[in-house]
């Protein structure tokens, strides 16, 4: 029956969220393969297309559509997938007893076709066998003898209710190995704490991602601070020109370069040293959930992992750091060199500008000077003109005196020449806004 209320769209979603990271009950004794493939966050459909061919391999029931996760029976073997945001897990759990816990796995009951094309990368192959409390207890070389005689990390777990041991290394079937024992847990309580046993080992493999990523930029960015030291040393030294190129200009291209190397590693990195972080805190979220107490003389898993994974985790949060203090360092010398190079271009504009300044007082001078002798040439062929007419009154007799008349006419054609070009310059001055 339909509420008679407006829901929200996302209502159902958030809750069927709740419920993503289920967790099977599983009854002592049982055996567990794991396996964890890094496919991307864009993976969704070839990790779905794989699994439904598993499905229809075993004749079991295809959904229409898979979500986060999905459980299915697999004929005797219980099939957990879950979809993560860079990975996807198989988990198969296979109840009943058992003659060695690691031999004959659950995963060799899988077809080896589909096995070899699984999509993705694996990160994480885990065998977990769990013991029932009436199985007989091992002894230290038991344990020993089952885990490759490697150093053990062993732990009681859910407040002393089950143990769990380890090596935490990869044998040579290529799976990890870990040996849970159940002193008095529900089976609800078996699967949690199956599950938990084995995001511990996804995610603390997917926190140790970052660590090669982290050692590899460590080199790029030594090279880079030495050359940001190289460059600030050459910017303290007073500008000089090279052939044909000023020192500025090589020093901003060096400079540029520089930047954006450094930025190209740190956009290559950020997300792997952002989603460690992210990985840890897991990690050591799923340790506290385990509710650990110690077995005397073993390492727990929370010592263990801790002592590794923190100084990766540090490591990688350093190097992140460091990308970022280098960008800021470049930016700044970038600003800094920008600035000297605009301070120059100032200078030399300001330069400029004094010498057009000169030039145009000389070109104004030269111009006044030319004035001046074109009012004398212009008066100067004007007395002529006069001198010219006055002869020629005088010679048809008139009583006209030309050396005389050219003599006064001579100030007076002067001045009307230097009062026209005047009047010519203020025209022109006028008509360019002047």
């Amino acid at each position: 029956m339909p509420l008679p209320f407006k829901e929200h769209p996302l209502r159902h979603a958030v809750t069927t969220e709740l419920h993503a990271r289920t967790f099977e009950p599983i009854k002592a004794p049982a055996r567990v393969s794991h396996l964890a493939f890094i496919c991307g966050e864009r993976g969704s459909g070839r990790n779905t297309g794989h699994l439904i061919k598993l499905l229809e391999f075993f004749g079991a029931p295809v959904p229409e559509s898979v979500g986060q996760y999905h459980v299915a029976d697999l004929g005797g073997i219980r099939l957990h997938w879950e979809r993560h945001t860079e990975f996807v897990t198989y988990t198969f759990t296979e109840p009943g007893p058992y003659t060695h816990p690691f031999d004959n796995p659950v995963i060799e009951r899988l077809p080896p076709q589909w096995l070899a094309a699984s999509p993705g990368e694996l990160v994480s192959a885990v065998s977990v066998a769990l013991e029932s409390k009436d199985m007989p207890e091992r002894s230290p070389a038991e344990l020993s003898e089952l885990f490759g005689h490697n150093i053990i990390i062993g732990s009681e777990v859910v407040g002393g209710l089950g143990r769990a041991w380890s090596d935490l290394r990869i044998h040579t079937d290529g799976y990890a190995r870990i040996l849970l024992r159940n002193e008095g847990l529900t089976d609800a309580q078996a699967g949690r704490m199956v599950k938990r046993v084995l995001e511990l080992n996804a995610y603390r493999s997917m926190t140790l991602l970052a660590l090669p990523v982290a050692r590899k930029v460590s080199r790029t960015l030594d090279m880079a601070d030495r050359r940001l030291a190289e460059l600030a040393a050459v910017m303290t030294e007073q500008p000089s020109q090279t052939p044909g190129q000023p020192v500025e200009s090589r020093l901003l291209a060096e400079l540029t370069g520089l930047a954006a190397e450094i930025e190209s590693a740190a956009a290559q990195t950020t997300f792997r040293f952002e989603a460690s972080k992210a990985y840890y805190r897991v990690v050591k979220q799923r340790l506290e959930q385990l509710r650990q107490r110690r077995i005397v003389g073993l390492q727990t898993f929370t010592e263990f992992l801790d002592a590794r994974l923190a100084p990766a985790v540090a490591t990688c949060e350093s190097v992140g750091s460091r990308q970022r203090d280098l960008a800021e360092r470049a930016a700044r010398l970038t600003a800094l060199l920008r600035a000297r190079v605009e301070v120059s271009l100032q200078a030399q504009n300001r330069n400029l500008l004094e010498s057009m300044d000169r030039r145009a007082k000389l070109q104004l001078r030269l111009q006044e000077t030319v004035e001046g002798l074109s009012v004398i040439a212009i008066g100067y062929y004007g007395v002529g003109l006069v001198g010219y007419l006055l002869k020629g009154l005088e010679s048809q007799g008139l009583p006209v005196n030309a050396t005389l008349g050219m003599g006064i006419a001579m100030p007076i054609v002067v001045l009307s020449a230097w009062f026209f070009l005047k009047r010519v310059k203020k025209r022109l001055m006028q008509g360019h806004g002047e």
